[in-house]
């Protein structure tokens, strides 16, 4: 995995039940850039979000943060365990390659399980040592009154860091404004709670954080001790981000944060992010249907159709030469203030059993150009490098 890489997706599944609401979906992210992911309603867009930040288990494949296994699923494990079974009954095997195979993926299962409950207790071992480290020699070097001071506040570093994890450096921002804010919490309460289930004890220390992240998102502090209601979509939003931003993330995930509020008051969430994006170095996972927002906004583009990536590149490279029919279909309806246009633009349908013949050979995710990748099989592979003449 290159160092360049904060985020590492491979083979994700989450399924409900028979639903597939993602299945086999994989991309890297990198550090810095903003990741595009679009589809429309229901294709898997928010649940890829939620299952990477942990809000769901994952049924099948990782997710890999700074290097480390957040996100583990035993899916791929039983499924081989389940084929070599039927295996074994067609004959195909012995009992002893059988037993082999059970044997390598039920340690396979552990370890997923042992890494998706407990992936954040090395982090939490390293932010502990790290405190030690650091106080130790300033409390030996001090003394009296300056000693009980560095004492106290190495308790409470302390504190801070056995509460700390990996997970946490990765934040979300909802899409309703409205229902992701509680009602009967003030705007202090609501961006300072994740402060204080990390350890924060100081209500000092919250409060100047609270309002110098308010006014960092365009509110003001006198905004602290009001409540949700009282605020506008925008505002709402707002606050949203806040209570992202304020635990100092490295991931941010925004699941479509813009849908539910006017075009102008979107121009200014958009900015916003893009503004923070810029001071704080943050790296963002950006979900939305929309796509004219999300060329503006994003370095590279994944398209969701069904649960399924179908085609993934940089930003430009997506829009100058759209390969796959979803695609196509999708930027065909983009409006454009232009009523000569308007009249001439023409509405390409997507209808996936006429457009691909996937009974002789099931499609994969391949590079068709450096950067740039299609879900498809080896005849479409050939007939998308033709369209890019290569």
């Amino acid at each position: 995995m290159s160092d360049n890489v904060l985020l590492s997706v491979r083979h994700l599944s989450q399924h409900f039940k028979s639903l597939k609401a993602v299945d086999d979906v994989s991309f890297d992210v990198m550090k810095g850039e903003v990741f595009g992911l679009v589809g429309e309603s229901g294709c898997g867009k928010t649940t890829t979000g939620r299952a990477i930040i942990k809000l769901y288990e994952a049924t099948g494949g990782d997710v890999y943060f700074k290097g480390k296994r957040i996100v583990a699923g035993t899916l791929q494990y039983r499924q081989a365990i389940e084929n070599a079974a039927a295996d074994l009954k067609a004959g195909k095997i012995t009992k002893a390659e059988y037993s082999e195979i059970k044997s390598k993926n039920v340690a396979e299962i552990r370890r997923a399980r042992y890494d998706q409950h407990h992936c954040d207790d090395d982090y939490e071992r390293a932010q502990v040592a790290a405190v030690k480290a650091k106080y130790d020699e300033l409390i030996k070097n001090a003394d009296g009154e300056k000693a009980a001071e560095l004492q106290k506040e190495y308790k409470a570093e302390l504190y801070k860091a056995k509460k700390s994890r990996l997970v946490t450096k990765i934040q979300m921002i909802f899409q309703d404004p409205i229902a992701s804010l509680d009602p009967r919490m003030t705007v202090r309460e609501i961006i300072s709670e994740g402060l204080v289930i990390h350890g924060e004890k100081d209500k000092a220390v919250m409060d100047e954080k609270v309002y110098k992240m308010l006014e960092t998102v365009g509110l003001v502090k006198e905004h602290a001790g009001r409540y949700p209601h009282e605020f506008s979509g925008g505002q709402r939003q707002r606050i949203g981000v806040a209570r992202a931003v304020v635990m100092n993330p490295e991931l941010i995930i925004a699941d479509e944060p813009v849908s539910a509020l006017d075009v102008s008051i979107q121009a200014q969430v958009i900015n916003l992010l893009n503004d923070l994006r810029h001071e704080l170095g943050l790296t963002v996972i950006f979900i939305a249907h929309d796509l004219s927002v999300v060329k503006y906004f994003s370095d590279r583009i994944g398209v969701m159709y069904y649960g399924n990536m179908v085609e993934l590149a940089t930003s430009d490279e997506l829009f100058a030469h759209p390969l796959h029919p979803y695609t196509k279909s999708l930027l065909s309806a983009i409006p454009l203030p232009d009523p000569h246009y308007e009249k001439q633009r023409k509405r390409i349908v997507y209808n996936p059993l006429a457009e691909h013949d996937y009974s002789v050979e099931k499609p994969t995710m391949r590079e068709i150009a450096p950067g740039h990748f299609v879900r498809c099989n080896t005849a479409e592979f050939e007939k998308y490098k033709a369209e890019m003449g290569i």
